[in-house]
């Protein structure tokens, strides 16, 4: 696995949109504020042509031209770290345009986005060995103040949070059920109402379910929501070759020239895969469906446990399925540590977590740390 060299101080990063663009508000507003911030901080900046571009479907220009930035931005334009500007919804159309061959041949560089950049930083690792950050796009540098988990994010392209070989991150205290961006406050910060519960399972199996767990949430006149979460089953150690993203992109690659997720699993089969997963418009069945999927393309080969993020429709239920039962009726037959609801994807604050890294995932009640070796 190759790791990019890190931003040092007055270096140069580089932004690009192969998803959406900061093209509205608030996110021209973030994403402004956030060349500011950074700026202040002493960092160069390269914006590429796409960044406040609204010209495609579900990303922010033509795929080829949303392929194009991001090559020259990577092998071409010189800058340290490449941030992305958002999510979107059809990066998969720009994968034919991204040049793998040449990722894995030019001077890597930290690369940093989640969501629909699933299409990049999990096959920059898979098909490139060479690791990726899914972590905050870049509007979220504008918040003012900067939540921990920013913070946590620059320490990794910075390398100020390395110690020895690794980087370690507790999970966050609280978590945000619902965005304030729609309030007057300009660059409202993570709208953390609700406290972090996580559920460990030691062989990745669901026993009781503790009952009416409530969520701190009643704005915009919405009733209470009322929950149920499985009860852990224990503390859990797993370690693997971490991968991963956002299912609603991992599933569409199933299958296509870019799937070689069989070959990844080979080739770093003594260090076991650690899958980390989460969701954004996938409701319980399209969860199931999705690793039911994964399973019989056979991309959990080797598996070592999974850590699950909390999904974008958090606490929803179809049938008497929820979004647990979604993923570990499927996972269970491995027989492997399982972490449910951890600090990744789309109900911020999220760790900066670094695809194809060595990775050790501890629980201890309900804290959990993740430390991740540049080996």
């Amino acid at each position: 696995m190759r790791y990019p060299d890190f931003l040092k101080p007055n270096g140069k990063i580089g932004f690009v949109a192969p998803s959406f663009g900061c093209a509205t508000e608030p996110y021209i507003s973030y994403f402004d504020n956030a060349q500011r911030i950074l700026r202040d901080k002493g960092y160069g900046l390269t914006l590429g042509p796409n960044c406040y571009v609204e010209k495609g479907i579900g990303i922010s220009n033509t795929p080829d031209k949303c392929g194009a930035e991001l090559n020259e931005m990577y092998a071409g334009i010189e800058c340290d770290v490449i941030i992305s500007c958002g999510g979107g919804e059809m990066m998969c159309e720009v994968v034919p345009y991204i040049d793998f061959d040449l990722i894995g041949k030019s001077r890597p560089k930290w690369y940093m986005g989640y969501s629909d950049n699933t299409n990049f930083t999990f096959l920059s690792a898979t098909l490139s060995d060479t690791a990726a950050i899914y972590g905050p796009c870049a509007a979220a540098f504008g918040m003012e103040p900067w939540h921990k988990a920013i913070h946590d994010a620059l320490s990794v392209i910075t390398g100020t949070g390395l110690n020895d070989d690794s980087f370690t991150f507790n999970g966050y205290d609280r978590w945000e059920y619902r965005n304030n961006k729609e309030d007057a406050m300009p660059f409202a910060p993570y709208n953390t109402t609700e406290a972090s519960r996580i559920i460990s399972l030691t062989n990745g199996v669901i026993g009781d379910y503790e009952e009416n767990v409530g969520l701190s949430w009643t704005g915009h006149d919405e009733e209470p929501i009322v929950i149920r979460r499985p009860v852990s089953t224990g503390d859990i150690t797993m370690s693997g070759r971490l991968i991963g993203g956002c299912l609603d992109c991992l599933v569409h690659l199933v299958g296509t020239p870019y799937d070689r997720v069989s070959e990844f699993a080979d080739r770093y089969a003594s260090d076991g895969i650690l899958w980390f997963l989460e969701a954004c418009d996938l409701n319980p069945m399209d969860i199931r469906r999705s690793m039911w999927q994964l399973k019989e393309a056979g991309w959990f080969k080797n598996v070592s446990g999974f850590m699950i993020g909390r999904t974008g429709k958090f606490g929803e239920e179809i049938m008497g399925l929820d979004n647990y039962r979604a993923v570990v009726d499927i996972i269970s037959q491995y027989g492997v540590p399982v972490l449910l609801d951890a600090d990744i994807g789309h109900h911020p604050p999220m760790l900066p977590v670094i695809c194809g890294s060595y990775t050790t995932v501890t629980t201890s009640g309900n804290n959990y740390s993740v430390t991740m070796r540049l080996s």
